[in-house]
Order: C-alpha cells, then sequence, then structure tokens
C-alpha cells in the first residue's frame, strides 16, 4: 500500500517531457492545451525554423497563454524562439498558440516542447523521507529530460537550417551554370554572325 501510494505521488508530481513539431504557413496559428489544476506549473519551450527557398531571415512568430477564462497571461510578439514558465491560477484549460499571422509568404516550422506538468499539493502536510527522495529524483529526471529534449530540439533546427542552406546553394550553382552556358551559346552566335560574308546581289 505504502509503495503504491509512492507511485501515485511520483506519478502526480511529474509528467513525461512533450516535444512537438509544426508547420506554420502564412497567415494560419496553431493552438494547444493542457487540463491544469490550481497551482500547477507548465513550462514551454519553441524554436523557430523555416525550410523554404528565399525564406531565410524571417523567421518571426507571435506567442501568447490563455487561461480557462480565455484571459491572455502571456504574449510575445516577433519572436524566433522563447521559453516561458507559469502556474497555473484557475483549474481548467490553459491554451498556448502560435501564430504566423505577420508572413505573407513563408511558412515556418516551429518545434516545441512542453516541459514537465508538475502538481504542487494544496495542503502543506509532511512527508516521509522516502517520499521526500522520490520527490527530489522525479525532478532530477525532468531536468535531464528537459535538457535532451532541448537538444534534440536544437539539433533538429540546425539540421533543417543545413539543408535549407544546402538546397539555396544547389539552386545557385544551377542558375549560374544555366547563365555560363547561355552566355556561351550567345558568344559563338555573335562571333559567327560577325564573319559571316554578306553578299549583295
Amino acid at each position: 500500500m505504502r509503495l503504491t501510494q509512492l507511485w501515485i505521488s511520483l506519478a502526480a508530481i511529474m509528467r513525461l517531457c512533450l516535444g512537438h513539431s509544426i508547420q506554420l504557413g502564412p497567415y494560419s496559428r496553431e493552438c494547444f492545451h493542457e487540463e491544469l489544476h490550481k497551482e500547477d506549473m507548465l513550462s514551454v519551450t519553441f524554436q523557430v525554423g523555416d525550410r523554404e527557398f528565399g525564406g531565410a531571415g524571417n523567421l518571426d512568430i507571435d506567442f501568447w497563454i490563455q487561461d480557462p477564462s480565455n484571459t491572455v497571461v502571456y504574449h510575445q510578439r516577433g519572436v524566433s524562439s522563447g521559453e516561458h514558465s507559469f502556474v497555473a491560477e484557475k483549474e481548467g484549460k490553459h491554451v498556448y498558440c502560435f501564430s504566423n499571422d505577420h508572413s505573407s509568404a513563408n511558412s515556418k516550422m516551429v518545434s516545441f516542447n512542453v516541459h514537465g506538468v508538475q502538481f504542487v499539493p494544496k495542503t502543506e502536510e509532511p512527508i516521509d523521507p522516502l517520499q521526500d527522495e522520490v520527490h527530489m529524483l522525479s525532478m532530477l529526471v525532468k531536468q535531464v529530460k528537459d535538457e535532451q529534449a532541448y537538444i534534440v530540439m536544437r539539433e533538429q533546427m540546425h539540421r533543417n537550417t543545413a539543408e535549407s542552406t544546402n538546397g539555396r546553394v544547389k539552386w545557385w550553382s544551377i542558375f549560374q551554370m544555366a547563365v555560363l552556358v547561355a552566355e556561351g551559346i550567345f558568344q559563338v552566335w555573335w562571333l559567327k554572325r560577325f564573319f559571316e560574308v554578306k553578299r549583295v546581289v
């Protein structure tokens, strides 16, 4: 019975970190939600990338969080990455959104992690040493998983950037080759025309 209570406490203390990737088209937004109890804590980390040709340098999006009464409790405008943690003041569905409303041409990839949602007990009841150790262990595991998720997210965004750069270099090289071939054909035609003998009848 004691062991069962400890496992229930451990499950209530921490959820596993969640990692997601979404594609935001022009003038689009995506929203997600978490069901939180009062005094639960939520942390969201995100990074914006772009794999479309010609879209480099415009990676800004809007990010905001709404409480169950649809009140905006946090809002960031024109950011390419961010991290925000907050404690729920109300019980219910908390919504967080990513918006690409400012871009009319570029789609953007957003990778984000929802870090461990922690249940904060409403009463400050004393716990035994074993429960305290379980709580500390769960916090350490959460930190490790959050760091791993952040590293994976950064690696994915850097890989996408490298692939996008390689694609731009490829198309630029093809364009240069096409220009050189066209210039060579034009020069041959011009020289041939220059040395033609025009006969007057």
